[in-house]
């Protein structure tokens, strides 16, 4: 049986777009893989952060609202995004943010592993894992993200018995419930935590969220495969959607969380080259007769060189 290998990106609202750029590519050392629009509301950006390929797995995108009010996670929505760092590699990142006096938390364990949590300017919490792989990169793609559920039980029966992922255990604390589940293989991002917490709170969709969750396919033809087997487990999910640098479906888990199923293909240097990623504004062609409006109202961006 096909199964999902872990995550393809993560899609996050935030505040005024320079800022959040300055963040990912100036802090995190993410590279801005693509600047485009939101296809749906063309008169906002749609920023795609990664690896220096913009591999799947690594994605991590942005619709930012200049006026955007401030959200809040709550039940029903994914929390917080974790990039995994390598072996030995959390000192670094714990002397880096000390000597820029940038506030976080930890370093604290989670299942056996040393995590830390900052702060973007947007208030999300980015979540830093020390894993056991030796690479040379600062950030080696996703380790995870966590999904905060009222009743995580019908959550976790879609992962393990849809997409294939296997139970990684539990842990409890500060009253906060998290089972933790992992995909086979060792691709970037197949880890899915899943928090319970008596705490109230009432979600908002705003800056500082998650907007939703994207899964590997590795092919169209798998793509449609997904469908198929989620409409026996009951999930309409949409049409395709051509999306440019992949084709996707969206569908809401049982527990609220907006899942999308994303194809690797045909990816990020489709419409321009692998060195220039991310530097020049990239319309989809149902939007390319729009560019002269957008370029006046899109606000101007200083990007890395």
């Amino acid at each position: 049986m096909t199964t999902i290998p872990g995550l393809h990106h993560v899609t996050a609202i935030s505040g005024p777009p320079q800022q959040n750029v300055d963040f990912y590519t100036g802090l995190l050392q993410q590279r801005l893989v693509k600047t485009t629009v939101n296809f749906d509301a063309p008169d906002t950006y749609h920023l795609y952060y990664g690896d220096h390929a913009g591999s799947p797995g690594t994605i991590l995108t942005f619709f930012p609202f200049v006026n955007a009010g401030p959200g809040r996670a709550g039940p029903g929505m994914a929390s917080a995004y974790a990039y995994a760092v390598p072996n030995a590699g959390l000192d670094p990142w714990v002397e880096r943010l000390a000597d820029r006096a940038i506030d976080f938390d930890g370093p604290f364990e989670r299942f056996g592993a040393r995590v830390i949590t900052l702060r973007d300017p947007d208030g999300a919490p980015v979540e830093l894992v020390e894993t056991d792989r030796a690479v040379s990169a600062p950030i080696d793609g996703f380790h995870s993200v966590t999904l905060w559920l009222r009743d995580p039980a019908p959550t976790a029966r879609l992962l393990t018995e849809a997409f294939g992922y296997v139970d990684g255990g539990s842990e409890t604390d500060g009253g906060v419930e998290r089972l933790r589940l992992t995909a086979p293989g060792d691709a970037p991002g197949n880890v899915i935590d899943l928090i319970r917490s008596d705490a109230p709170s009432i979600g908002r969709q705003g800056a500082g969220t998650i907007h939703h969750v994207a899964f590997r396919a590795r092919s169209d033809a798998e793509q449609r495969d997904w469908q198929d087997r989620l409409a026996t487990f009951g999930h309409r999910t949409t049409p395709v959607i051509d999306r440019t640098y992949f084709n996707a479906i969206y569908f809401r888990e049982p527990g609220g969380v907006l899942f999308e199923i994303a194809t690797d293909p045909p990816g990020f240097t489709v419409d321009e080259p692998l060195e220039s990623l991310g530097q020049a504004l990239k319309l989809p062609p149902q939007h390319e007769p729009l560019r002269e409006r957008l370029a006046r109202i899109l606000p101007p961006l200083r990007r890395a060189s």
